[in-house]
Protein backbone atom coordinates (compact mmCIF):
# COMPACT_ATOMS: atom_id res chain seq x y z
CA UNK A 1 0.00 0.00 0.00
CA UNK A 2 1.50 3.18 -0.75
CA UNK A 3 1.72 5.71 2.13
CA UNK A 4 0.13 8.40 2.50
CA UNK A 5 2.37 11.48 3.00
CA UNK A 6 3.21 13.15 6.57
CA UNK A 7 1.23 16.48 7.06
CA UNK A 8 3.80 19.04 6.83
CA UNK A 9 4.00 20.81 10.03
CA UNK A 10 3.05 24.14 10.18
CA UNK A 11 6.28 26.72 11.67
CA UNK A 12 5.40 28.35 14.90
CA UNK A 13 6.29 31.75 14.55
CA UNK A 14 7.77 33.15 17.74
CA UNK A 15 7.38 36.60 18.94
CA UNK A 16 9.86 39.09 18.83
CA UNK A 17 9.33 40.47 22.13
CA UNK A 18 6.56 40.76 25.38
CA UNK A 19 5.00 43.74 26.75
CA UNK A 20 4.09 42.20 30.33
CA UNK A 21 4.63 43.87 33.34
CA UNK A 22 6.15 42.48 36.41
CA UNK A 23 5.26 43.95 39.53
CA UNK A 24 8.09 44.04 42.70
CA UNK A 25 6.44 44.31 45.81
CA UNK A 26 8.03 43.25 49.02
CA UNK A 27 6.28 44.32 52.32
CA UNK A 28 2.47 44.08 51.91
CA UNK A 29 1.79 44.74 55.81
CA UNK A 30 1.15 47.70 58.33
CA UNK A 31 4.04 49.60 59.18
CA UNK A 32 5.74 49.03 62.32
CA UNK A 33 5.97 52.19 64.70
CA UNK A 34 9.95 52.26 64.69
CA UNK A 35 9.38 52.05 60.33
CA UNK A 36 12.76 53.77 58.41
CA UNK A 37 12.71 55.73 55.39
CA UNK A 38 13.71 52.38 53.68
CA UNK A 39 10.99 50.38 55.13
CA UNK A 40 8.44 52.70 54.59
CA UNK A 41 9.73 52.99 50.73
CA UNK A 42 9.24 48.68 50.56
CA UNK A 43 5.88 48.88 52.25
CA UNK A 44 2.43 48.18 50.52
CA UNK A 45 -1.03 48.90 53.04
CA UNK A 46 -3.23 46.04 53.26
CA UNK A 47 -5.63 48.35 51.94
CA UNK A 48 -3.73 49.84 49.05
CA UNK A 49 -2.55 46.54 47.80
CA UNK A 50 -6.38 45.15 47.78
CA UNK A 51 -7.14 48.69 45.59
CA UNK A 52 -4.47 47.46 43.31
CA UNK A 53 -5.75 44.14 42.87
CA UNK A 54 -9.54 45.33 42.43
CA UNK A 55 -8.01 47.57 39.43
CA UNK A 56 -6.69 44.58 37.92
CA UNK A 57 -9.68 43.06 37.96
CA UNK A 58 -12.10 45.52 37.08
CA UNK A 59 -9.24 46.60 34.06
CA UNK A 60 -9.18 43.60 32.75
CA UNK A 61 -5.83 42.23 33.31
CA UNK A 62 -4.86 38.66 33.72
CA UNK A 63 -2.18 38.28 36.18
CA UNK A 64 -0.21 35.33 34.87
CA UNK A 65 3.21 33.57 35.82
CA UNK A 66 6.94 33.54 34.84
CA UNK A 67 6.38 29.94 32.85
CA UNK A 68 3.64 31.49 31.39
CA UNK A 69 5.77 34.32 29.70
CA UNK A 70 8.84 31.80 29.12
CA UNK A 71 6.70 29.40 27.30
CA UNK A 72 5.20 32.63 24.91
CA UNK A 73 8.42 33.95 24.16
CA UNK A 74 9.89 30.09 23.70
CA UNK A 75 7.56 28.25 22.01
CA UNK A 76 4.63 30.58 21.22
CA UNK A 77 2.15 29.53 23.70
CA UNK A 78 -0.65 32.36 23.89
CA UNK A 79 -0.94 34.81 26.86
CA UNK A 80 -4.15 36.25 27.63
CA UNK A 81 -5.07 39.93 27.09
CA UNK A 82 -3.54 42.62 29.42
CA UNK A 83 -0.72 39.70 30.80
CA UNK A 84 0.77 40.94 34.34
CA UNK A 85 2.81 39.22 36.62
CA UNK A 86 2.87 39.84 40.47
CA UNK A 87 5.49 39.31 42.74
CA UNK A 88 6.83 39.17 45.96
CA UNK A 89 10.35 39.33 47.16
CA UNK A 90 11.91 37.69 50.31
CA UNK A 91 9.70 35.58 51.96
CA UNK A 92 8.21 37.77 54.58
CA UNK A 93 5.57 36.32 56.93
CA UNK A 94 2.75 38.92 55.66
CA UNK A 95 2.99 37.26 52.11
CA UNK A 96 0.87 34.20 53.82
CA UNK A 97 -0.98 35.92 55.78
CA UNK A 98 -2.14 39.55 53.90
CA UNK A 99 -1.22 39.04 49.95
CA UNK A 100 -2.11 34.93 50.08
CA UNK A 101 -5.38 35.38 51.24
CA UNK A 102 -6.14 38.44 49.01
CA UNK A 103 -4.76 36.88 45.52
CA UNK A 104 -7.22 33.61 46.61
CA UNK A 105 -9.86 35.90 46.82
CA UNK A 106 -9.32 37.78 43.55
CA UNK A 107 -8.48 34.09 42.15
CA UNK A 108 -4.97 35.31 41.16
CA UNK A 109 -1.49 33.79 40.93
CA UNK A 110 1.28 35.23 43.15
CA UNK A 111 5.18 34.35 42.27
CA UNK A 112 6.82 34.72 45.70
CA UNK A 113 10.83 34.65 46.18
CA UNK A 114 12.28 33.50 49.05
CA UNK A 115 15.16 32.47 51.19
CA UNK A 116 16.20 29.33 52.17
CA UNK A 117 17.84 30.14 55.51
CA UNK A 118 15.63 32.45 57.32
CA UNK A 119 12.98 29.90 56.22
CA UNK A 120 14.96 26.88 57.65
CA UNK A 121 15.98 28.76 60.91
CA UNK A 122 12.01 29.79 61.25
CA UNK A 123 13.18 33.52 61.70
CA UNK A 124 10.42 36.00 62.98
CA UNK A 125 9.35 37.93 60.25
CA UNK A 126 9.71 35.18 57.53
CA UNK A 127 7.40 32.37 56.30
CA UNK A 128 6.95 29.18 57.10
CA UNK A 129 8.07 25.24 54.59
CA UNK A 130 4.84 24.40 55.47
CA UNK A 131 2.65 27.71 54.65
CA UNK A 132 4.81 27.84 51.26
CA UNK A 133 3.87 24.62 50.69
CA UNK A 134 0.45 25.10 51.31
CA UNK A 135 0.28 28.27 49.39
CA UNK A 136 2.11 25.97 46.52
CA UNK A 137 -0.39 23.92 46.42
CA UNK A 138 -2.96 26.42 46.25
CA UNK A 139 -2.08 27.59 42.79
CA UNK A 140 1.04 29.84 43.61
CA UNK A 141 4.55 29.99 42.71
CA UNK A 142 7.35 29.71 45.05
CA UNK A 143 10.41 30.45 43.83
CA UNK A 144 14.39 31.10 44.68
CA UNK A 145 16.33 34.22 45.99
CA UNK A 146 19.15 32.40 47.07
CA UNK A 147 19.75 30.71 50.19
CA UNK A 148 20.69 33.80 51.95
CA UNK A 149 20.09 37.40 50.69
CA UNK A 150 23.75 38.00 49.46
CA UNK A 151 25.27 39.97 46.62
CA UNK A 152 26.21 37.10 44.32
CA UNK A 153 28.76 38.69 42.41
CA UNK A 154 32.65 37.60 42.31
CA UNK A 155 31.49 34.72 44.45
CA UNK A 156 33.45 31.60 43.72
CA UNK A 157 31.25 29.00 41.58
CA UNK A 158 31.19 26.64 45.30
CA UNK A 159 29.46 29.62 46.96
CA UNK A 160 27.46 30.06 43.48
CA UNK A 161 26.22 26.48 43.37
CA UNK A 162 25.62 26.74 47.55
CA UNK A 163 23.45 30.04 47.38
CA UNK A 164 21.54 28.97 43.71
CA UNK A 165 20.97 25.08 43.81
CA UNK A 166 20.88 25.17 47.88
CA UNK A 167 18.05 27.41 47.69
CA UNK A 168 16.57 25.40 44.65
CA UNK A 169 17.04 21.87 46.43
CA UNK A 170 15.39 22.98 49.78
CA UNK A 171 12.12 24.45 47.76
CA UNK A 172 12.05 21.75 46.11
CA UNK A 173 12.15 19.30 49.25
CA UNK A 174 9.56 21.30 51.24
CA UNK A 175 6.92 22.40 48.29
CA UNK A 176 7.58 18.90 46.12
CA UNK A 177 7.77 21.23 43.07
CA UNK A 178 11.31 22.79 41.53
CA UNK A 179 11.73 26.00 41.12
CA UNK A 180 12.76 27.00 37.74
CA UNK A 181 13.04 30.56 38.14
CA UNK A 182 15.46 33.22 40.41
CA UNK A 183 15.54 36.46 41.97
CA UNK A 184 18.53 38.33 42.46
CA UNK A 185 19.36 39.51 45.74
CA UNK A 186 19.35 43.14 45.40
CA UNK A 187 19.51 43.41 41.92
CA UNK A 188 23.22 42.33 41.54
CA UNK A 189 24.59 39.50 39.03
CA UNK A 190 27.34 38.82 36.90
CA UNK A 191 28.08 36.27 34.11
CA UNK A 192 29.23 33.36 36.84
CA UNK A 193 25.95 33.98 38.67
CA UNK A 194 23.74 33.37 34.86
CA UNK A 195 25.80 30.06 34.34
CA UNK A 196 25.46 28.71 37.42
CA UNK A 197 21.65 29.08 36.79
CA UNK A 198 21.41 27.92 33.53
CA UNK A 199 23.47 25.33 34.73
CA UNK A 200 21.26 24.42 36.96
CA UNK A 201 17.96 24.07 35.10
CA UNK A 202 16.73 27.81 35.90
CA UNK A 203 14.41 29.02 33.15
CA UNK A 204 15.16 32.48 33.66
CA UNK A 205 15.66 35.96 36.37
CA UNK A 206 14.57 38.76 37.48
CA UNK A 207 16.18 41.83 37.83
CA UNK A 208 15.36 45.30 40.03
CA UNK A 209 15.95 46.67 36.74
CA UNK A 210 12.94 48.86 35.66
CA UNK A 211 11.00 47.90 32.58
CA UNK A 212 8.12 45.98 30.78
CA UNK A 213 9.70 44.33 27.64
CA UNK A 214 10.87 40.63 27.55
CA UNK A 215 12.51 38.68 25.31
CA UNK A 216 14.35 35.25 24.38
CA UNK A 217 17.60 37.01 24.76
CA UNK A 218 17.05 38.35 28.28
CA UNK A 219 15.03 35.79 30.15
CA UNK A 220 17.72 35.72 33.10
CA UNK A 221 17.87 39.59 32.97
CA UNK A 222 13.66 40.15 33.31
CA UNK A 223 13.13 43.91 34.39
CA UNK A 224 10.46 44.59 36.58
CA UNK A 225 8.41 47.09 37.71
CA UNK A 226 9.04 48.56 41.45
CA UNK A 227 5.83 49.36 43.60
CA UNK A 228 6.27 51.37 46.54
CA UNK A 229 4.60 52.30 49.75
CA UNK A 230 4.13 55.90 48.49
CA UNK A 231 2.33 55.27 45.23
CA UNK A 232 -1.47 56.09 45.00
CA UNK A 233 -3.37 54.11 43.08
CA UNK A 234 -3.25 56.65 40.67
CA UNK A 235 0.17 56.50 39.72
CA UNK A 236 -0.11 52.24 40.36
CA UNK A 237 -1.91 52.64 37.01
CA UNK A 238 0.21 55.29 35.57
CA UNK A 239 2.71 52.47 35.98
CA UNK A 240 1.26 49.91 34.78
CA UNK A 241 -0.04 50.88 31.75
CA UNK A 242 3.20 53.25 31.14
CA UNK A 243 4.48 52.87 27.40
Amino acid sequence: FPSSPLPTPTPVTLPEEAHVPILMYHYVSELPPDADSLRRDLTVSPEDFEAQLAYLAEAGYHPITLTDLTLYLTQGYPLPDKPVILTFDDGYADAYTVVFPLLLKYGFPGTFFVLATPTHFESPGYMTWKQMKEMSEAGMDIQAHGRDHVDLRGQSYDYLVYQIVGAQEAIQYHTGRLPRFFCYPSGRYDADVIAVLKSAGYWGAVTTEWGYTHTRDNLFMLPRIRIRGSDTLESFVEKLEWR
